[in-house]
Parts: C-alpha cells; sequence; structure tokens
C-alpha cells in the first residue's frame, strides 16, 4: 500500500528549533544535505519556496536564477527526488509588508508581480507545473486600511498575470485565515475556489489544503478537503496537526486528534487522491526540545502515520458503516469508528 501513494515535505520542515520566544536549539543543515535524506525518510518530492531553489533570487537577472535553478533540479535528479512545487515567498521583503498582490503601493505590487514571474521561470527550471500561493500578507491589521473589493480584484489580475506568464502552469491557493495579517482575505477553500472562478482560466487553479489552517479556521479539514474534491481542484496537501485555536503550530499530522487525521485519510484514499500524480504534502515542525540527531522524526513518524491510517480506512467495515447509516443509528457508528481507531 505505500507505494501508492508519494509524499514529499520542504526543506525548512528540516529547522533549527527557534520560535518567536528564543533563539535556534540545533546547528543548521545545508540544503545539499538534507537532499540527501529525503529518501532515507521514504520521501520522493521536495516543497519549494523560490528563494528555497535560488538564494538571494532578488539580486540575481533571470539569467542567473535560471542557472542555478537548473543546478538545483541536477542535485534533485541525483538523489532520485522531483520537485513538486515551487511558491513565490512574498512576505519577507520590506516591499511586502503591506501584502504583496494587495499591497496600497503600486510599486510594492509591481514587485509582487515581477517576483512571482521568477519563481514561474524557477518552476521551469526545475520541471514542475505547479505554483502555490500561500497569501500570508493579503489582508488586513485594520478594516479601514484597505478596499476588499479592490483586493480580490488585484488578486485576480495577479493571478492571471502568472496564468499568461506560463500557459502550462497550474496554480494552487493555499487558505488560511490569519497570521502574519490579522484578518486574511482569502481565510477558506471556498474563498480560494470562488477566487479561482473569477479568473481567466479556473480550470488551472485550484487549492492546497492545509490541515492547521483549516483547524484555525474552525472548520474540518477532511469536509474541506471532500469540498475541493468535488469541484476536481485538490491540486496537493499540507498535513500537520493543531492543538486548538492558536498560532500555527505545524505539529505531527495525527498528533493531536487522530480520529480527524483518519477521516482525512479516509476521504483522501476514498476518492483516490494521488492516482495523477499529486503528492501527500507534509508541513510539519520538529518540537524545540529534539536534539540534532531525531530532529527528523516528526517528518518519518507523520509519513507512518499516514499509511497505518490508509490500512484503518480500508479495513473498516464499510458494509456494517452503511447499515448503520441506513438505520441512522449514529451512536453505534460512532462506537465502530472509535473501536476500530483503538483496534477493537
Amino acid at each position: 500500500m505505500a507505494g501508492e501513494y508519494r509524499f514529499s515535505f520542504g526543506p525548512w520542515n528540516i529547522h533549527e528549533g527557534a520560535d518567536p520566544f528564543g533563539p535556534t536549539v540545533r546547528r543548521s543543515i545545508t540544503f545539499a544535505r538534507k537532499l540527501k535524506m529525503y529518501k532515507k525518510l521514504g520521501f520522493d518530492g521536495v516543497q519549494f519556496h523560490d528563494d528555497d531553489a535560488v538564494p538571494d533570487m532578488n539580486k540575481l537577472g533571470p539569467r542567473e536564477i535560471n542557472k542555478q535553478a537548473k543546478e538545483v533540479r541536477k542535485a534533485l535528479a541525483d538523489e532520485g527526488l522531483t520537485a513538486e512545487f515551487v511558491a513565490p515567498r512574498l512576505w519577507e521583503d520590506p516591499r511586502t509588508i503591506d501584502g504583496g498582490y494587495t499591497s496600497n503601493s503600486e510599486a510594492d505590487r509591481a514587485y509582487a508581480r515581477d517576483r512571482s514571474r521568477r519563481c514561474i521561470d524557477i518552476a521551469a527550471a526545475l520541471d514542475s507545473k505547479l505554483i502555490v500561493l500561500w497569501l500570508a500578507r493579503e489582508g488586513t491589521y485594520i478594516r479601514e486600511a484597505k478596499d476588499s473589493k479592490v483586493a480580490v480584484d488585484r488578486l485576480v489580475e495577479a493571478i492571471n498575470d502568472m496564468l499568461d506568464y506560463n500557459p502550462e502552469i497550474k496554480i494552487a491557493i493555499e487558505p488560511k485565515p490569519n497570521e502574519p495579517m490579522d484578518q486574511a482575505y482569502i481565510p477558506t477553500t471556498g474563498h480560494a475556489l470562488a477566487l479561482a472562478y473569477l479568473t481567466k482560466d479556473p480550470k488551472r487553479v485550484g487549492v492546497n489544503i492545509e490541515t492547521a489552517h483549516v483547524i484555525l479556521a474552525g472548520l474540518d479539514p477532511s469536509d474541506e478537503m471532500g469540498f475541493a474534491l468535488a469541484y476536481d481542484k485538490l491540486y496537493t496537501v499540507h498535513l500537520n496537526d493543531q492543538n486548538g485555536l492558536k498560532f500555527d503550530e505545524d505539529k505531527s499530522f495525527g498528533a493531536v486528534n487522530l480520529r480527524r487525521a483518519f477521516n482525512q485519510v479516509r476521504i483522501l484514499d476514498r476518492y483516490s487522491y494521488g492516482t495523477r500524480g499529486e503528492f501527500v504534502g507534509l508541513d510539519v515542525k520538529a518540537m524545540r526540545t529534539q536534539k540534532q540527531d531525531v530532529a527528523t522524526k516528526h517528518l518519518s513518524n507523520s509519513r507512518t502515520i499516514f499509511l497505518q491510517l490508509v490500512e484503518l480506512a480500508r479495513s473498516l467495515d464499510q458494509g456494517k458503516v452503511e447499515q448503520l447509516i441506513a438505520r441512522r443509528d449514529y451512536e453505534e457508528l460512532d462506537m465502530l469508528i472509535t473501536s476500530h481507531l483503538m483496534g477493537k
């Protein structure tokens, strides 16, 4: 069964352990060394921000960006890896402090559009056709600072620009309700898909659903996945877990709520997610307490939990489930699922 799914993570998921309240606690690991860890951990795909592939890209011209990206592509090939997607990092540069695509500054919006085109160039050089848009600062700290209708118009304009720039790419919007902004313009899967249908080529715009982001919106991740699957627009996923409505924790998949994780796996498996090349992406952070030599367990553990939940989803007595649904005996169905998860 493990061969039916391919897994990916980004190099930022092997990290030094800094948080907003404390400095790093582990040594940095070079990108080249991280690449050598992927296959050992059971992963085939690498998620990229544009500057993961080409550091300091704002200081480089298109030719040098393309050259460095092709060198990364060779490094991936040498390790038997694939670039799953590339995402423009539009939340750290000072020009994106008030948003990239929705900034009130025309010059800053132009920077965001140009950076997105360079991101698409990098994706092409890495042989990836998927662009993920985490609209990190596309929102407001106070309502009166921006016009929400104009903001949506500007998001559509930016996405259309990307679609025009390369007719082969697909764009996966990654919604999140807050953080780093107080309020985001595209907080949920429904908002992301509605935005897709405002663009000039909706067939090429879908979503990347992250477990923690859905929980922060007060929704259920498996329901959001089902919603996107109904539209045939679930281009990728970021699986993790989240303990309550607070900051984005990126805990190991299934670590907080195993039943919630089970239902995500169940709906993905039921509707053949992955059979068209989609990756099971993880976006998880090692606990700050992890020592250097065991600071990748969050990745291998999340993958293992996913595959174990696949087995549980497939071994569930679906006939019994349907009987209980037909009888509307949801208490007994509740017990059936709980017992199944407990191995009873």
